[in-house]
């Protein structure tokens, strides 16, 4: 997603920076067995269901691929991978890197950019040539070698959050993190509370803290079609997204995202916080 100036520094909330992200006694569940994509959905724009367009998921070693290896062009093959059950309130925690080069065709803004995509519409309600679910994005960057660039970002295609108490229509809100230049492991972190807040860690550190995740904001990012066209049943339209408008998302799904440049992910655990208040 494209990254745009941050809105200014954001003071992160003491009990975030208190979480535990993990003990022993927590029943962290993983969400990917090491082995194969079983319990995820895929959906790449502008091809069917569950369509592995040029296998651009693949589980290797352990870990969970974005591999561009069978590609000549991008040409805009935006894709998720969505888990098949939606979740409330949880932490999800994994490590991810970026590797080798991006692949032709690319946008700019794409080079070591991808993310993971919270409380998002699920992948069969995506229309076929959608490019991103209507989704509140952590956003995964790495460093250019110069300058700046901080990951754990949120971005938000068809959606907006709350920064204190003003609504921030922003596409993207930079973190308060280091920049991580290189190919190595990053381990991040989110903790997704309902409808009342998100928090976001990388190496440990509580770097995004934001509340109140809603429908609306900039929906062209999301590549929704304006009249609906080729629509199935039970496929949300830019229509139906424009009327439920304010709405505060409580739930939805976790997608990892695949938009041009190589990426490994592992490690993808999630603790389950719907019993705890």
């Amino acid at each position: 997603m494209l990254l745009l100036p941050a809105c200014g520094a954001q003071d992160v909330p003491e009990e975030a920076a208190a979480t535990d992200t993990g003990t022993q006694e927590e029943a962290w569940v993983p969400l990917f067995n090491g082995r194969d994509l079983s319990g995820w959905d895929i959906k790449m724009a502008g091809r069917p269901l569950n369509d592995n367009f040029r296998n651009t998921w693949r589980v290797e070693d352990s870990m969970l691929r974005v591999s561009y290896a069978d590609y000549e062009a991008f040409d805009d093959a935006y894709g998720h991978l969505y888990y098949q059950q939606p979740y409330s309130r949880y932490k999800l925690r994994f490590e991810y890197r970026f590797t080798g080069d991006q692949t032709p065709g690319g946008a700019s803004w794409n080079v070591r950019n991808s993310g993971v995509m919270l409380h998002s519409q699920s992948a069969a309600s995506n229309e076929m040539g959608q490019d991103f679910p209507v989704s509140v994005e952590l956003q995964l960057l790495g460093g250019l070698g110069t300058g700046e660039r901080t990951t754990g970002n949120v971005c938000t295609p068809g959606t907006a959050v709350m920064m204190g108490d003003t609504i921030n229509f922003n596409h993207c809100i930079n973190a308060a993190s280091e920049t991580y230049d290189g190919d190595g492991w990053i381990r991040a972190e989110a903790i997704v509370l309902g409808g009342e807040a998100m928090h976001f860690l990388i190496e440990g550190d509580t770097v995004l803290s934001f509340q109140h995740p809603q429908i609306g904001g900039d929906f062209g990012a999301v590549g929704l079609s304006a009249d609906g066209a080729g629509n199935g049943e039970g496929v949300y339209s830019l229509q139906d997204w424009q009327k439920r408008e304010g709405e505060i998302l409580t739930e939805g799904y976790i997608a990892l995202q695949a938009e041009s440049h190589p990426i490994d992910f592992r490690n993808v655990e999630l603790l389950d916080l719907s019993d705890s208040k």
